[in-house]
């Protein structure tokens, strides 16, 4: 009825690095290096924002009232500055205009005629209006391109360092438009330069035709009145935002304390610690939560004790009734093996009515004995007789035990299994019990198409996978499958004298190894029932050798990798039974 077969054994392809890891590899150790630095330091940030309600809120607010900061002083520096430059300009106009007026009027009244006399006068008016206050410090008088008058004079400035202040645009603008024109420019002071403006206007001197007078002003004290608010607006920011931080710090603390302080006790209720509860100061609606979280930790702990109570009299009343079930049941049994052995004997109705007897007392039996291993589960009693057992050798005795009831139902039970030894610290008696209930299982449910057991093993687990191809179970029924006395279709027969605690027993035999046992299935496609133990006490399992959910159709299986690291974390399956 087996029919081994070894197992092709796994080809170690190994993971296949990442992009962004071959991309590191190319780069120099050093800057290697610094970008590895940097990604930890970007990573360990992106889970302390993750994780952090306060860090969040904080920077939040730092940097939203950052942005309105900057632009509220962005804004009234404009303004500001727009305002002072308008009033400032204003101001140098009018006074460029006075002076201009009063220099022609000073060159008509002048008796000048000859070329040394006209330079002299030249030269004396541009020295008489350079400093006269307003903030003027320059003045240039400069031969207009298109006068043609014989008498040139040599263009008199205050400063020589002034003439490129005057661009040739504006130049353009006085001789064409004549008037009043003016442009900004940058003064030199020292090393550096400072905001100023240029001022020019048309001029007419006697016997030398025309010319164009420009004063250069200085803006200097409007622009370290500028600066100094600035530098007023950004410390009166500094401060704001200082205070901004302080406060919402001290804000979130009051209110994310109380919060954490409700998550560590709801965490401690969960252990199982139903007296803890929040401490409560106050009348606000922090407090009014803490009561109200207390009011709901003090009624769960009072029905989770009734629960429990009840839980315990019902676990008492099953094991009592159980154990005093077994001296009738006893006497039962003697009484009916007489019955049985001698019903050759009897007519053909009473003979059917002690095999009928016979075969009821030994359900009747096996039902107590469930109850009795269930009983012990629910009072933590049951204990673990581990040594070291090969698979296999369980196997093939849960399959020997389990071949009457497969060829009844004419089922063909396949074994696959590795080569190499599948070794496990495991409680055989245990172990044989999930296997046999698994197999019967599935000769029950299969239809009589074959079923396969398949092994395998890594370096942290063993697993077992029983597969039938009958008439399988959706999601919802492998959810419920382990459930006691749980049955897809009520109104179906138990054809094989089953008590519907196997698979119960079996989930919690599974459990007591610190193992699991699962189950798949698809209506029509058969079910899967996955058992999946660790190798030695103390390992916490991660990953199964065997894959529970069969890969969709037309795509091939990858053979399984055993990665010296440790293994990967499960998928996960949307109909995935009840661990």
């Amino acid at each position: 009825m087996t029919t081994p077969s070894a197992a092709a054994p796994d080809r170690d392809t190994g993971p296949r690095p990442g992009r962004a890891r071959l991309l590191l590899r190319r780069l120099p150790v050093g800057i290697r290096r610094l970008a590895l630095r940097t990604i930890r330091t970007a990573r360990r940030w992106g889970d302390r924002w993750r994780t952090s309600l306060r860090l969040r809120v904080v920077t939040t607010t730092v940097v939203v009232g950052a942005l309105a900061v900057v632009g509220l002083g962005w804004y009234l520096t404009g303004q500001i500055r727009a305002g002072m430059f308008n009033e400032r300009v204003e101001q140098i106009l009018a006074d460029a205009a006075q002076r201009s007026a009063t220099a022609q009027e000073s060159i008509d009244y002048a008796t000048a005629s000859s070329g040394a006399e006209i330079q002299q006068l030249a030269n004396d008016l541009v020295v008489s209006l350079e400093g006269a206050g307003s903030g003027a410090v320059g003045a240039l008088l400069l031969r207009s391109p298109s006068d043609l008058t014989p008498v040139v004079i040599v263009d008199p400035v205050t400063d020589r360092a002034l003439i490129p202040l005057v661009s040739p645009e504006l130049r353009a603008a006085v001789q064409k438009e004549g008037g009043q024109q003016w442009q900004s420019v940058a003064v030199p002071d020292g090393s550096t330069t400072v905001p100023g403006i240029a001022v020019g206007t048309p001029l007419t001197l006697k016997s030398a035709g025309a010319y164009e007078l420009y004063f250069i002003y200085s803006l200097a004290t409007e622009n370290d009145t500028l600066v100094f608010v600035q530098r007023t607006l950004a410390i009166g920011a500094v401060a704001l935002l200082g205070l901004l931080v302080a406060m919402t710090w001290y804000l979130t603390r009051k209110v994310l304390v109380p919060v954490r302080q409700a998550a560590e006790t709801a965490e401690r209720l969960a252990d199982g610690m139903l007296s803890e509860r929040i401490p409560v100061s106050g009348h606000d609606e922090l407090a009014t939560l803490g009561r109200s979280f207390n009011e709901m930790a003090e009624s769960l702990q009072h029905q989770i004790h009734r629960m429990e109570d009840l839980s315990h009299v019902q676990q008492r009343f099953v094991s009592d009734v159980s154990h005093e079930l077994r001296t009738p049941l006893t006497t039962i049994r003697m009484a009916g093996d007489v019955i049985y052995e001698e019903r050759t004997s009897f007519s053909p109705a009473v003979a059917r009515s002690a095999e009928l007897l016979d075969t009821q007392i030994d359900r009747f039996d096996s039902l107590l004995a469930d109850l009795l291993e269930i009983s012990r589960f629910d009072a933590g009693a049951a204990v673990l007789d581990a040594e070291e057992w090969d698979l296999r050798i369980l196997v093939e005795r849960a399959v020997e035990q389990a071949a009457p009831l497969a060829e009844q139902k004419g089922t063909p039970i396949l074994v696959h299994a590795p080569d190499r030894q599948c070794t496990a610290d495991v409680d055989s008696r245990r172990v044989e019990r999930i296997l046999r209930n698994l197999l019967v299982n599935a000769i029950e449910h299969g239809e009589g198409k074959p079923i396969d057991v398949d092994l395998g093993v890594d370096p942290r687990a063993v697993a077992v996978l029983v597969r039938d191809r009958g008439v399988g179970m959706t999601g919802h029924e492998a959810k419920h499958v382990f459930d006691r006395f749980w049955r897809a279709d009520p109104a179906r027969a138990r054809t094989t004298g089953g008590t519907g605690l196997g698979l119960a027993i079996s989930l919690e035999d599974a459990r007591l190894h610190g193992g699991w046992l699962e189950a798949w299935g698809r209506p029509g496609e058969g079910a899967r029932f996955r058992l999946t133990l660790p190798r030695r006490a103390g390992i916490t399992l991660a990953e199964s050798p065997l894959d529970l959910v069969p890969p969709p159709a037309g795509d091939v299986p990858l053979p399984r990798v055993e990665d010296p690291a440790g293994p990967a974390s499960l998928p996960t399956f949307d109909d995935l039974g009840a661990r």
